[in-house]
């Protein structure tokens, strides 16, 4: 298929499949395809061209996956594809020990998803040339009746040790064997999108149909549980693509299945049903990935009590487990959620893949509700733990997104367990798609930079919307709206909670003080109008003319946070946010300084200002701090000196040293002498 043709199927396709239709049935009685009430605008269908987030895009494109491409090739991920292929063929191979880890298969998955987001909307034949030639190499190691697993096809008689001696025995604990088909559903279903071509898809689709074979509720089938999920997500995609209702119902039935039985435990999320939780629990990103895959599940078969237990859960981890940062994920033992408000900084582990599931948790929790309360986090996490992931100038990466460093921690150019970087590659290229929604006569702007949108308004004319500004570094947006014609219907603008005083739903964190942040000013065609809200949107129901302006001015004054006080590891500290940037104490920029000793006096201002020459470019806080001293007679004064706070998500691009997210709070007191 030609490229643009290609493209064309791609918006109707994400238009409609993809993004979801109407639930219910027709007029005639007949079921139609249920799915998301809300419709995010393709990613496809949104070109950005700012300052902040289309360079990151376009380094990711021309940087980040070609180096990943290259990490798996030399790492061995690719020859584990030709190796297990060489083993069908019958062919000697000298090496037969397994892959490092068991799902080492999924890295060069993922990095191909993030390409063919990327191909989908700028297409480059050499790239796709070398996705063609990588896919036939994932397909030579297939086999015959669709199992794709190379930590056991290389040597069947010693697989990895945790794949176990035959397949699927060790599936509920270690084998990864789900985990590895819901990423290569992911990647098939991307690469098929973007180019039309099926040459991964039928690898896919022939494992999904060995899957809905061997597991499900029959007495000759296996009833099991994944290890870690991401299956679920990955069998309700190739349902969206193909149509196959029984891809859907086999992700329903691992759902089902998971905690019917003793034998789970809480790290697995597998303790009790998924409908049975209220706690955000275990392992953070299988647990994310259980969770976008109950919310599929919920949209896709109407399922209420999946939807009930996902909103109790998010109400547990906002209000209770989220980082001022967005990110999730207390515990380095066992990369998992810690207790009710157990949020260590110096030791979080806030593991990058985290927080990408975070945010497709979110954006789900949008598409079934329609409250900008999911965005608020979604954007928390997006600037800040997750954007922090990568570096950037897009080669090196964060496992773990600590709050607080001694000095000992940096950035990596890989890892033996790669997964976050593969995760990245794929999440930035679909980020245009964040921006935007539409439910019936209803357009949501969630998300906020310079760039163009096109859609289908409900009477299939066209909407074209332009959208100018400085975001996040300035709180002013400018869109303008050009329909075909004079058309009626409802834009809906996200008004953030920071600018209506709201740190986070749930009030886990609170700005500092009783003052509320300044008024959003709302204006349409020059005149200001009054805000009428619903679900933290401000909603314009009126008939639009070609050209028609609205100008949202949301004020970023300096904000000092603090936690709920159950949050011991933030007592008497305060953060520091701007907008939706959380702010951070480097080495580099307070000289002589220990950055985890500075004390923020509450009567010392903090001024913003732009450095266009500081780390691509970041808005930075100046302003004074104490900084401890013990006197010649050996008692401790408090020094007055320069303080300078830079974007959480840019430390660490300077190599190692101290820093700290939550200064010691200088209120009650403990101001200079």
């Amino acid at each position: 298929m030609e490229m643009k043709s290609a493209y064309r199927w791609f918006l109707t396709a994400a238009a409609g499949v993809l993004a979801g239709l109407v639930l219910g049935d027709d007029a005639h009685g007949s079921p139609v395809v249920q799915d998301y009430p809300y419709r995010p605008v393709p990613f496809t269908a949104v070109h950005l061209d700012d300052a902040f987030w289309a360079p990151r895009l376009e380094t990711n494109r021309l940087t980040t996956i070609p180096y990943a491409f290259a990490k798996c090739e030399e790492s061995g991920r690719m020859n584990n594809f030709a190796r297990a292929a060489a083993v069908l063929r019958g062919d000697p191979v000298a090496d037969r020990r397994p892959p490092g880890f068991p799902f080492d298969d999924t890295d060069p998955y993922k990095v191909l998803e993030g390409a063919s987001y990327s191909l989908a909307v700028q297409p480059d034949a050499k790239l796709e040339a070398y996705l063609d030639k990588l896919i036939a190499l994932i397909a030579s190691a297939q086999e015959p009746d669709g199992y794709l697993y190379t930590a056991r096809t290389i040597d069947p008689d010693h697989p990895h040790p945790w794949s176990g001696p035959r397949r699927w025995v060790k599936e509920e604990d270690l084998s990864h064997e789900l985990y590895d088909a819901g990423h290569l559903f992911e990647a098939a279903a991307a690469y098929y999108q973007a180019t039309g071509k099926t040459n991964l898809l039928v690898v896919a689709t022939r494992e999904a149909d060995l899957l809905c074979r061997t597991f499900g509720p029959g007495t000759n089938q296996l009833h099991v549980w994944p290890g870690h999920e991401i299956v679920e997500m990955g069998l309700a995609r190739l349902y969206r693509v193909t149509g196959e209702r029984r891809y859907l119902d086999l992700a329903k039935y691992f759902l089902d299945v998971r905690g019917s039985y003793p034998g789970g435990d809480d790290y697995h999320q597998s303790r009790i049903p998924p409908v049975e939780q209220t706690k955000a629990v275990g392992h953070a990103v299988r647990a994310t990935y259980l969770y976008s895959g109950m919310a599929d599940v919920a949209a896709l078969t109407g399922d209420q009590d999946y939807l009930h237990a996902i909103d109790r859960i998010w109400e547990n981890c906002v209000g209770r487990k989220l980082y001022i940062t967005g990110g999730i994920g207390a515990r380095p033992d066992g990369e998992a959620f810690g207790r009710d408000f157990e949020l260590p900084n110096l030791t979080a582990y806030n593991e990058t893949c985290a927080s990408v599931a975070n945010d497709f948790w979110n954006e789900r929790l949008f598409l079934l509700h329609g409250s900008a309360k999911y965005v608020d986090v979604l954007e928390r996490t997006l600037y800040n733990s997750l954007l922090a992931g990568v570096s950037l100038e897009g080669r090196e990466f964060f496992y773990p997104n600590p709050l607080e460093s001694a000095g000992d921690y940096a950035r990596s150019p890989w890892f033996g367990c790669a997964c976050c970087p593969g995760n990245i590659t794929r999440f930035l290229p679909s980020l245009p798609g964040y921006f935007y929604a539409q439910r019936g006569d209803r357009v949501y702007v969630n998300l906020f930079a310079s760039g163009t949108a096109s859609m289908l308004l409900p009477d299939q004319s066209h909407l074209e919307v332009i959208q100018s500004t400085c975001y996040p570094w300035d709180g002013k947006v400018h869109i303008v709206l050009k329909p075909d014609g004079a058309r009626d219907f409802s834009l809906r603008v996200r008004v953030p909670g920071w600018a209506r005083g709201e740190v986070t739903p749930g009030g886990l964190y609170h700005f500092v003080g009783a003052n509320l942040p300044p008024p959003v000013v709302l204006k349409v065609n020059d005149q200001e109008v009054s805000i009428k809200m619903n679900e933290g949107y401000a909603v314009l129901d009126r008939t639009w003319q070609p050209g028609d302006r609205v100008d949202l001015d949301l004020p970023m004054p300096v904000q000092r946070v603090e936690a709920d006080s159950r949050v011991r590891a933030d007592a008497n500290r305060v953060a520091l946010e701007r907008g939706p940037i959380i702010f951070c104490a480097e080495w580099p920029d307070n000289p002589g300084v220990k950055v985890r000793e500075l004390v923020l006096p509450a009567n010392q201002p903090l001024d913003a200002q732009f450095e266009p020459n500081l780390l691509n470019g970041v808005e930075i806080l100046k302003g004074r701090a104490l900084m401890p001293e013990e006197d010649s007679g050996g008692a401790q004064t408090n020094c007055l000196v320069a303080f300078k706070a830079i974007p959480y998500f840019a430390w660490a691009n300077r190599g190692k040293g101290e820093m700290i997210v939550w200064l010691k709070d200088g209120t009650d007191g403990k101001q200079e002498d």
